[in-house]
């Protein structure tokens, strides 16, 4: 099931606009350009491989997302080829030289069944000396708890301003932490709500499903200046390969 933050037409026209200067675009698309063919998992607007097309990227770029809204938008794109799909549900065999997930896209893999089934996918898609890159939140930083109403973030588009701001439910399940969104508009009826829930996995048990899928980690950073990886870094960004 899709969230509506994701699959609202409304919100995807948005979505670029509230992710303005992501900084985790300056990492990624350098390994995009140096590679052949390419996969974005969880692609939503297609941002990435949009920008590395027009940087000259003459190769194989695909764009993977269940959303229909999200992937409206990136059609807008003709010469990048677009899937509406589930990761779990593909069966690419040795297609891509490099598989990626941004914007926090793994962790919406909530469930043990299908973040196996979902990184066997991606183990299956890659070269045999191809990559997998992908980022999560570490959780021993708890950067849900900035997640309220207070830091609320407001854009304007074409004369019109959005709000979006975010309220974490009062329980937290082991790794999954639960969140309102709420995006509103002087220019709307009434304000657009969804729910969602993202996993937080802990770097231990996040090496336990790569290695149980087939891939070892060779590099991990804990921020987009490729710092190193330690417990109070806000990211945990892996390349991995197969094994």
């Amino acid at each position: 099931m899709v969230d509506r933050h994701f699959s609202e037409p409304k919100l995807a026209e948005l979505y670029d606009a509230f992710c303005a200067g992501r900084r985790d675009f300056d990492f990624y698309l350098p390994k995009v350009m140096s590679a052949d063919s390419v996969l974005d998992v969880g692609c939503g607007t297609g941002e990435l491989l949009r920008l590395a097309r027009q940087k000259g990227h003459s190769g194989r770029l695909c764009g993977l997302d269940p959303a229909d809204a999200m992937l409206q938008q990136a059609r807008k794109r003709c010469d990048i080829e677009w899937v509406q799909a589930d990761i779990s549900s593909v069966d690419w065999r040795e297609q891509f030289d490099l598989v990626v997930m941004t914007g926090h896209a793994f962790q919406v893999l909530t469930e043990d069944t299908q973040l196996r089934e979902s990184l066997a996918a991606i183990q299956s898609a890659l070269t045999h000396d191809g990559r997998f890159m992908f980022e999560t939140r570490n959780p021993l930083v708890r950067g849900w708890e900035a997640w309220v109403p207070e830091n609320a973030v407001t854009i304007e588009v074409g004369g019109t301003k959005v709000t979006m701001s975010h309220q974490v439910d009062n329980t937290i399940a082991g790794d999954l932490v639960s969140f309102t969104a709420a995006y509103s508009s002087p220019s709307w009826d009434s304000p657009i709500v969804s729910k969602s829930t993202l996993r937080f996995l802990d770097n231990e048990s996040l090496s336990k499903f790569l290695s149980g899928a087939g891939l070892a980690t060779i590099e991990q950073y804990g921020d987009w200046d490729c710092r190193p990886y330690t417990d109070s870094s806000p990211e945990i960004i892996t390349i991995a390969r197969r094994v």
